[in-house]
C-alpha cells in the first residue's frame, strides 16, 4: 500500500485487516474499532477508515495530469487521503510520530469512543500521556485547520505559522478523543472536495503538500524545546445579540450551537434583489448563512451543477447535520425546515 489509489477501493474492514498486517508486530488493534501504531515522537496523527457511501469504489476518473480523482462510487477522500497521509508521513518522518486509524468516524465516531474508554482504563501503551499535540487529517480543501471546542491560542498560532488557516466545522475524532487526553488537537485538509457526495474529488497534489507540512510538525514536536500544547476547552455561548447577528455553530460534544456574533454590517443579507427566485422558500434561510462562507455566484455553480439539496448538503456540513438530503421527500421539506426552526429556538 504505498499509492493514494491503494486506500481508495477498500472497505473499511478491508483497509482495516491490511493496515493490521502492514504494523503487523507494532499495533494495537480493538477489532472493528481502532488500529494505534505507537511512535517515537510526541504526536498522535488520526484518521478514519470509514466513508459515507454506499458501496466501495471500483473505477477511479482521473485528469489528463493525474492530479484529480473521481469515482462514479463516490471517492471516499473523506477520509481516504488521511489514512493514506498518516501511512506516508509514518515512512518519511526520520522519528516516527504515534498514528491512530479509527472506525466509524462517519456515525459518531464510534471508534473515537472505544479508544478513548481504553485510555481511560489504562488499556493502550504507554507513552501516550507524553504526547504534545495531535493532529487529525480529515478536512476539505488545502489549507484548512479546525480546532472545535479546543481554544489554545498559542498552539493555533503555531499551526498557522505552518500555512494553515483557521476554520469552523462540526465534528471529527479529535472532538471526542482531544479533551479526554487533554492534549490540544487540529484538523488539518487532505485536500479532498464535495465530500459526503457522489461528486467527491481528490487533488493529489494538495494532500501530499499537506503531508510534506505534517513531517515538518512531527520533526519540531521532537526539538527538547517544543512545548506541550494543552487542551483548553472553548466557552460557548448562547443566545441573540444586539445591533450584530449571530453565526451558528453545531457543536455535538456540548449539544448546542455556538453564537459567534458579528457585525451587521459584515453579512451579506438575504434580499429580494439578490436571493434566487427559483429558490425552495425553505432554503432561504440556510442560502443567507451560507454567503458567509461562498459567494453567491460559488452557490449558483452548485446549484446548477448538482441541484437545489446541494444547499442542504452544504449547510450541513458548515453548521451540523439537519437534513438528510437523499431521503427527505418533496412534500416533506417545509415540515423538516420548520422542525429545524424550533430546534433552533429550543437552544437560543
Amino acid at each position: 500500500m504505498r499509492n493514494l489509489e491503494d486506500f481508495l477501493k477498500p472497505t473499511q474492514k478491508e483497509l482495516f485487516s491490511l493496515l493490521r498486517k502492514k504494523y503487523r508486530g507494532e499495533a494495537v488493534a480493538r477489532l472493528g474499532s481502532y488500529i494505534l501504531v505507537p511512535g517515537e515522537a510526541p504526536v498522535m496523527l488520526l484518521a478514519h477508515m470509514d466513508t459515507v457511501h454506499a458501496k466501495p469504489v471500483k473505477y477511479i476518473c482521473k485528469s489528463v495530469s493525474g492530479d484529480i480523482l473521481m469515482s462514479p462510487q463516490g471517492i471516499g477522500g473523506d477520509d481516504r487521503c488521511g489514512v493514506y497521509a498518516l501511512v506516508k508521513v509514518y515512512e518519511l518522518a526520520p522519528i516516527k510520530p504515534w498514528l491512530l486509524f479509527t472506525c466509524d468516524e462517519e456515525v459518531g465516531g464510534l471508534g473515537a469512543e472505544k479508544f478513548t474508554n481504553d485510555y481511560r482504563k489504562g488499556k493502550v501503551p504507554q507513552g501516550l500521556d507524553a504526547l504534545k499535540l495531535l493532529v487529525e487529517i480529515d478536512r476539505k480543501g488545502s489549507k484548512d485547520a479546525v480546532y472545535y471546542s479546543c481554544d489554545n491560542p498559542e498552539f493555533e498560532a503555531y499551526i498557522t505559522s505552518k500555512g494553515f488557516v483557521t476554520e469552523n466545522g462540526s465534528f471529527s475524532d479529535i472532538s471526542i478523543i482531544a479533551p479526554e487526553m487533554g492534549v490540544a488537537a487540529v484538523n488539518l485538509s487532505s485536500g479532498y472536495y464535495n465530500a459526503h457526495t457522489l461528486h467527491e474529488y481528490i487533488n493529489r497534489k494538495q494532500i501530499d503538500a499537506v503531508i510534506q507540512k505534517v513531517i515538518e510538525i512531527v520533526a519540531d514536536a521532537v526539538k527538547l524545546n517544543f512545548p506541550k500544547y494543552e487542551y483548553i476547552e472553548r466557552v460557548w455561548k448562547f443566545g441573540n445579540a444586539n445591533k450584530s447577528y449571530d453565526l451558528w455553530y453545531w457543536h455535538g460534544d456540548v449539544g448546542g450551537y455556538e453564537v459567534k456574533k458579528v457585525p451587521l454590517s459584515s453579512k451579506t443579507e438575504a434580499t429580494d434583489a439578490n436571493m434566487p427566485s427559483d429558490l425552495p422558500s425553505y432554503m432561504t434561510e440556510m442560502y443567507n448563512d451560507l454567503l458567509e462562507f461562498y459567494t453567491q455566484d460559488e452557490l449558483e455553480w452548485h446549484r446548477k451543477v448538482y441541484g437545489d439539496r446541494v444547499i442542504c448538503q452544504l449547510y450541513n456540513e458548515e453548521f451540523g447535520p439537519f437534513f438528510d438530503t437523499e431521503n427527505i421527500p418533496e412534500d416533506e421539506d417545509e415540515e423538516a425546515y420548520l422542525e429545524w426552526l424550533r430546534f433552533r429556538k429550543e437552544n437560543e
